[in-house]
């Protein structure tokens, strides 16, 4: 059974650059059929696709956001992360990881086959 598990800052304040880490148990970052996605949820919006890491490390980011996100991987301890830069109050959100597949497009990302509960991340003052 594959788990996902978010950690993250909770609340940063703005400029900032919060870094979030997802802990995979169950399955294996590098495994080829696999691919690793961060998705958010603003209050009141609908859910909003970041980025996604494949098995061999690359990575495709949202347009919208892509001068802003990185997403990078320790596959020791078979995690991968997200780093926001220069966050404002409109990051403020619920931030997912989750298991999808590297042929998916992004609405496909958007269901994916895995998801961690989220952690919450509040920019503010």
């Amino acid at each position: 059974q594959v788990q996902l598990q978010e950690s993250g800052p909770g609340l940063v304040k703005p400029s900032q650059t919060p870094s979030l880490t997802c802990t995979i148990s169950g399955g294996s970052i590098t495994a080829t059929a696999y691919a690793w996605s961060w998705i958010r949820q603003s209050p009141g919006k609908g859910l909003e696709w970041m980025g996604v890491m494949f098995y061999d490390g690359r990575t495709v980011y949202s347009p919208s956001l892509k001068s802003r996100t990185s997403i990078s991987r320790n596959t020791s301890r078979n995690q991968f992360s997200l780093q926001l830069t220069s966050v404002t109050p409109e990051d403020t959100a619920v931030y997912y990881c989750t298991r999808d597949s590297p042929g998916d497009d992004i609405n496909s990302r958007l269901i994916g086959d895995y998801w961690g509960q989220g952690t919450q991340v509040t920019v503010s003052s």
